[in-house]
Order: C-alpha cells, then structure tokens, then sequence
C-alpha cells in the first residue's frame, strides 16, 4: 500500500502534535501513561495556584495540579483536581494547603491526619487552607508599620532638630579634645610603664638585698643570749631594789645620813661655823697669814 505525499505529510504533522502535546505535559511535571489517582481539593482563594504546580507530603513529591475549576453552583469554591501517586494512602481528615514562598513559587502541600484506618478514596474531595507564611506575617505588620510611620517622622524630626543645635557641635568638639588628652595619657603611661619596666630589675636585686640583710639581723638576733642578759638584767634590778631598801632603812652609813637628825645639825653647824671663819678670814687676813719681806714676824 502507498501513502501518496499528503498522507505522509498529516501523518508527520499529527506524530508532531503527540509529540508537542506529550512533550509539553512532561515538561509541567505530568506523568504520561500513568494511572494516578485523581482527587479534588475544595479551596476559597488559590492565591496564584496553576495547573502542573507540585503537590507535596512531608517535603515529598507526590502528585501534580491537573486542572482548576471555579464552582460557580457552589458559593464559588475552587474546586482543584490533583493527580497523586496511585500508592499514596491519604488518611481521612488529612487537608491541604497552599504555600508560597518570597520568590513567588506555588506549591501544595498535604497535610496527612493521623487515621490509620480509614482513608479518602480517589475522587473524593479534600478540604483546602491557606498558609500565608512569611509573607502573611509580613503583611499583618503592614498596619502596626502605618501606625509606628507617624511616631517615627516626629522622632526624625525631633533627632534633626537636636542635631542641628550648635552645643552637639560644641561637645562633640569636647569629646575630641578628651579623646586626644586620652591619647596623651594614655602615652605618658606608656613611657611611665616602660621607665618602671626598666627599674624594677634594680629595684628587685635591692630587694633581695635588703631581704639578705634581714636574714641576717633575724639570724643574730637568734644567737643572742636572751636568757643570759635577761638574767643580767634581773640581777641589775634586783641591785637597784637592794640599794633602794637600804636608803630607806636607818641602818647603814646612808641610812643614818639620810634619817639621823644629829648628823645633820652637826653638819649644819660645821657648815655654819666653817663660813663664820671663812667671813673673819676675809675681815682680819693678818691674824691668819704672818708674811715679812725680811723674814721678820709681827707680834
């Protein structure tokens, strides 16, 4: 049998359009001659959701969105038919929910109940939820951010007056004149820690010597007799108190002299007389002293 021109060329162009359909779902991530099983997930708003986005469990890559239907019978649900792997068991109770990410990519992930005996059957409907993530927190900071915006432009207002007065600019040119005295100090003690770097070696050979020369006073004084020259000492005392007892008893020559009321005006009046001669000495020399030039005596 010959295929005329024409023939071949429907039949090249309809193998091209399999091709380009297959080829086209492949690329969107959908399996081809498979047999997946289909469910529906009912949701209010898809937030960007297309045909061919990944589905995923537990980080896992389950399925694909098949097709997006608006339920315009049923108080306009999104209804989103799924395509998921045929060995996938979903527990009944399990929803699904949309994320989307700071870039702007759409996933769908499920979120698996824990219901190990009964499961949602395919073609069943899965209820559907939004997680707005960090881009939902980030919105709900929208209005606390409006309301901070008028507090913020009186605080700038009020930093640029402040700033804009003369005495910062004078303290601050305090500062800096601090700062360089700082700077000064801080050198001096430099060259003040480097002149004590350079004593303290001295000082520490002067050191040892005065404690060498402690050593040895404490040794001397260790070989000192303080026994015997307490004993001394003892003796030299008791000497005092021997001397001192026998000056107050009348016994003795001391004694007597000190507490015998005779001697005493014996002496006073030997003293008495002794001055009464030295008195008539001085008023008649003559009667004492005989001197002659010729060796002669007066009578």
């Amino acid at each position: 049998m010959k295929f005329t021109k024409e023939i071949k060329i429907a039949l090249v162009a309809i193998l091209g359009i399999l091709v380009l359909f297959f080829g086209l779902n492949f690329l969107k991530g959908m399996t081809i001659f498979s047999n997946d099983n289909t469910y529906f997930v009912s949701f209010k708003d898809i937030s960007g959701l297309s045909s061919s986005n990944p589905i995923y469990a537990d980080g896992y890559k389950v399925g694909v969105v098949k097709h997006i239907n608006y339920d315009y019978d049923n108080n306009g649900n999104i209804i989103v038919q799924i395509d998921l792997n045929k060995d996938l068991r979903i527990p009944k109770g399990s929803s699904a929910e949309i994320n989307s990410d700071l870039m702007g990519n759409v996933k769908m992930n499920l979120l698996l109940a824990n219901n190990p005996r009964e499961r949602v059957n395919p073609g069943d409907t899965i209820v559907g939820g939004m997680n707005s993530g960090l881009m939902g927190k980030v919105a709900a900071l929208v209005p606390t951010v409006e309301k901070m915006l008028p507090k913020m432009d009186s605080i700038l207002t009020r930093v640029n007056t402040l700033l804009g007065d003369p005495a910062i600019a004078h303290s601050l040119h305090n500062i800096e004149g601090i700062t360089n005295n700082l700077n000064t100090t801080s050198q001096q003690l430099n060259i003040l820690a480097t002149g004590l770097n350079k004593s303290v070696p001295s000082l520490m050979h002067k050191t040892d010597s005065i404690l060498t020369n402690t050593n040895k006073f404490t040794s001397n004084l260790a070989s000192v007799d303080v026994a015997g020259t307490m004993a001394q000492v003892d003796e030299t005392i008791a000497n005092l108190k021997s001397f001192t007892n026998q000056l107050n008893s009348k016994e003795g020559t001391l004694g007597h002299f000190m507490y015998d009321p005779a001697l005493y005006n014996n002496m006073n009046r030997t003293m008495i007389s002794a001055d009464s001669l030295l008195i008539n000495v001085r008023q008649h020399p003559k009667r004492y002293v005989h001197f002659s030039v010729f060796g002669k005596k007066d009578k």
